[in-house]
């Protein structure tokens, strides 16, 4: 402990109290205790009583304007008397509070009924409706070089082949319906709904699960009634599924209400409903009424007719894929086109690597896009199953031109000769194999051998013959 006189202050251990000397201290510290109770004195803080003391510290413009509530002049380090303005610290709103403006009732002013035209209340807005799809080109589009035989061939394909839109699509429910066009309708529909996105086999096995799990099987009825938790468990392998379970839900209710639970056989009724587009609109013309109102457009379609060069410039959605295609192409093509492009895509023209190496309009040249040096090794195996009277037909035929050696016939065609029947080996025998095969007596192997020795006239190795 330092000593009172050299520091000026002392330390208590046994009270805990430090005192100080006046002489030691600042003309203001003595003037500051001189005027309070000395240290030893002060009460200790608690909760209950409230916290008093004394700074030592030299007083500065915070203590003085905190401490101006209680004597507004204190003596400041300048020796001045200031006070403290609480009114610079007051709050003062940016803007003033608006205030409501009183509205005065007044006796209301007669308006002749002549000279006023009284407007028709305003309904309120209705949902947007969607537009209905674009029937014709205003310029038709021309059509394509050699789609003809490019056509051809692609049937031709289609028809040794059998792709997974010919047993499981759309338009092919493997659902039991006792014959009922109505419910082979609405099957048609509702696989038409759940098949944007989703393979066939995926959309099939969903539409058997609706048939097999609702009341009644699969009507508009009985999908209406059902809860939505029902239907999701159905269709949840679909994409999309809970999404497509409240359209197919909706359709039905909707079918119900307008169109006595039946599928609309037009375009304008087909498009009303949730979840259906112009090409579901197309496809279920065709399927469930056979009308043929347009091409129903897929990404098959839209792919294979792209990678064929027939839309000039190249067509980036289905929709101007479609109204291409309808101004030049047959309409008894209509119908079958869509079909036909599906199931070549889903085997042979794929979207990522596709079959060129067995593709006829590659072999043929007849494919723009056609991609050279493709190699099968690896690759699920394709095989044509082509009848001998159609791949006759399908043949191309040879056209050679003689320039100078039969200058009036100029063009001479050349007929395709059948190939000659393969001819056989015919072998000279001194006795029919029939007649020792039929000899009865053979009941053992070495008796069977020597009659086959015999017929061919086998013999050893001194030149005899090995038959006894």
């Amino acid at each position: 402990m330092t000593s009172p006189r050299s520091s000026g202050a002392a330390y208590d251990y046994q009270t805990g109290s430090l005192s100080f000397h006046r002489d030691s201290l600042p003309n203001v510290a003595q003037s500051v205790i001189a005027d309070h109770q000395p240290l030893s004195t002060i009460e200790v803080a608690s909760n209950l009583t409230p916290t008093s003391f004394t700074s030592l510290r030299r007083t500065t413009r915070s203590s003085v304007s905190t401490s101006s509530a209680g004597d507004p002049s204190i003596p400041s380090i300048a020796g001045k008397k200031t006070k403290f303005d609480a009114s610079k610290y007051q709050y003062h709103p940016s803007t003033p509070p608006r205030k409501k403006l009183k509205v005065e009732t007044t006796t209301p002013i007669s308006v002749k009924a002549e000279n006023v035209t009284e407007e028709s209340p305003r309904t309120p807005k209705s949902a947007s409706k969607k537009s209905l799809p674009q029937l014709a080109l205003a310029k038709p589009h021309p059509a394509p070089l050699q789609w003809e035989e490019q056509y051809k061939l692609i049937e031709r394909m289609r028809k040794g082949i059998i792709a997974p839109v010919d047993d499981m699509g759309c338009e092919r429910p493997r659902t039991v319906i006792n014959d009922d066009p109505k419910t082979l309708r609405f099957h048609i529909l509702i696989s038409l709904m759940l098949s944007s996105q989703t393979k066939d086999p995926v959309t099939s096995a969903a539409v058997t699960n609706l048939h097999d799990t609702l009341t009644g099987g699969l009507t508009a009825r009985s999908l209406a009634n059902a809860t939505t938790e029902t239907v999701q468990t159905c269709i949840n392998k679909v994409g999309f599924w809970r999404r497509k379970a409240d359209y197919i839900q909706d359709a039905a209710k909707y079918l119900l209400e307008k169109e006595n639970g039946d599928v609309p056989n037009t375009l304008e009724g087909l498009c009303a409903l949730k979840g259906v587009g112009p090409k579901m609109a197309f496809l279920a013309l065709q399927c469930a009424w056979d009308i043929n109102a347009g091409i129903g457009v897929d990404v098959h379609v839209h792919r294979i007719t792209n990678r064929l060069k027939w839309h000039k410039p190249p067509t980036t959605t289905p929709e101007a894929t479609r109204l291409n295609l309808q101004s030049w192409l047959p309409s008894k093509l209509h119908k079958p086109i869509n079909p036909m492009l599906v199931g070549f895509g889903q085997v042979i023209c794929l979207p990522v690597g596709p079959r060129c190496d067995i593709c006829l309009l590659g072999q043929n040249k007849l494919c723009p896009s056609r991609i050279t040096n493709v190699k099968s090794q690896g690759r699920k195996e394709v095989l044509y199953t082509f009848n001998k009277e159609e791949d006759d037909e399908m043949l191309p035929k040879l056209e050679i031109g003689y320039e100078g050696v039969f200058p009036t016939t100029g063009l001479v065609r050349m007929k395709r000769e059948p190939s000659p029947e393969p001819r056989g080996v015919k072998m000279e025998r001194d006795v029919g194999l029939e007649e020792l095969v039929e000899e009865p007596g053979m009941e053992k192997v070495y008796e069977v051998l020597e009659v086959l020795d015999k017929v061919d006239g086998a013999k050893g190795v001194d030149g005899e013959s090995l038959s006894r």
